[in-house]
């Protein structure tokens, strides 16, 4: 099997860089490529589209590139995962163990005050405190918090307006190193499983970020709760996006599932 490799040196988790990259030369694949600046890891991948597997061994934003980079190139290799960031959550949905030698042997968006949390959240915070980085950046951003009036379409249905606070769009089950705001979530059922979070009084919204710390939010008033293979969101005013961490703009968006467009190796390559 031709593997490449995809390695961000930078990526949150990386604590020993010189021996993490020992043991994937150890691998004996064909390709070793490291990454230098944003950007590169798409580039990388979009490069390899002849190889068997390429396996991104980084975050969930080296994650996203790489995966950008597959789909750009053509590529029908596998996509393979080692979780070196901060909070590697599309590895916690396939299942993929959050140790790099375990397992050498996701992807959600959201929109709204999440986007306001990752404007907050800079390298070094990451670097200091780990899957907590999440957890400090939401209480710096908490002054801000703002209503957005929004317009929601899901699918061919009619679009529907409504006050809240935040829009997840989520085809994984974790943000934020592990939390389970989307629990039910299947990335092989073909649906986009979208949580519209409320403007609601501050002694709800406590409530309610214990019960999305724990995954038992989806029944809560505070949350409406769909599935659809495509959504398309506007507000008034234009809400902040990310995707898998990383800021795309204040745009109106649409997100649409391609069913089986990428194979995963969840197991030994």
């Amino acid at each position: 099997m031709r593997t490449c490799i995809i390695l961000n040196p930078i990526a949150g988790g990386v604590k020993n860089i010189d021996a993490i990259q020992d043991r994937l030369r150890g691998l004996k694949a064909e390709r070793l490529c490291i990454s230098q600046q944003a950007g590169d890891a798409e580039k990388f991948a979009s490069e390899s589209s002849d190889f068997d597997l390429i396996v991104s061994a980084g975050g969930d934003g080296t994650l996203n590139e790489v995966v950008n980079g597959i789909a750009q190139g053509g590529c029908k290799a596998a996509l393979g995962v080692l979780p070196l960031g901060t909070g590697n959550d599309f590895a916690r949905t396939l299942g993929v163990p959050t140790d790099l030698e375990t397992a050498i042997g996701q992807n959600v968006s959201s929109g709204g005050f999440s986007g306001v949390v990752d404007e907050k959240l800079t390298p070094e915070m990451k670097r200091a405190w780990g899957p907590l980085a999440y957890l400090r950046s939401a209480a710096a951003a908490f002054s801000e918090l703002r209503g957005y009036t929004a317009k929601v379409a899901l699918d061919d249905a009619q679009a529907f307006e409504l006050d809240l606070y935040n829009v997840i769009v989520a085809n994984g089950r974790y943000v934020a190193g592990g939390i389970p705001v989307a629990p039910e979530a299947d990335v092989a059922d073909g649906l986009l499983d979208i949580v519209l979070i409320a403007e609601r009084g501050p002694g709800e919204l406590a409530i309610l970020a214990a019960q999305i710390l724990l995954g038992k939010h989806l029944s809560s008033d505070g949350i409406i709760f769909r599935r659809a293979k495509k959504i398309a969101i506007s507000s008034r005013p234009g809400m902040w996006f990310n995707v898998d961490g990383e800021l795309i703009g204040n745009e109106p968006a649409i997100f649409e599932l391609l069913p089986q467009a990428l194979r995963c190796v969840v197991g030994a390559a």
